[in-house]
């Protein structure tokens, strides 16, 4: 089994990410007040970070628009759907409850 060489950078991105986010809840929290925080600057050596997941076929991922997971709107980890038999339940009577109209 191959290692990822960029496994430790991925790591310090979403570290990277966390804090930014951090800052980012601390500023919603006090309403927007101006100035803005100061975002701590994204390290020379994680610019360009590609995501490296492997593709179907066995190659790396090349896409460099990742998320704060490290990977990119392909292979981070998108919603899978509910897991819960209640959450089941709720997205399996989607769409069966009678529309009401709407008046001008």
């Amino acid at each position: 089994m191959q290692t990822d060489p960029d496994r430790e950078r991925r790591r310090r991105w979403r570290k990277y990410h966390a804090e930014h986010e951090r800052l980012a809840n601390e500023w919603r929290e006090l309403g927007y007040q101006h100035p803005p925080p100061v975002y701590p600057r994204l390290p020379r050596d994680l610019i360009g970070l590609t995501c490296g997941a492997r593709t179907r076929a066995g190659t790396p991922c090349k896409l460099t628009a990742i998320y704060g997971s490290g990977r990119c709107k392909l292979h981070g980890g998108l919603s899978t759907g509910p897991t819960s038999a209640q959450g089941k339940a709720r997205s399996a009577s989607n769409g069966r409850a009678q529309k009401t109209k709407r008046t001008p």
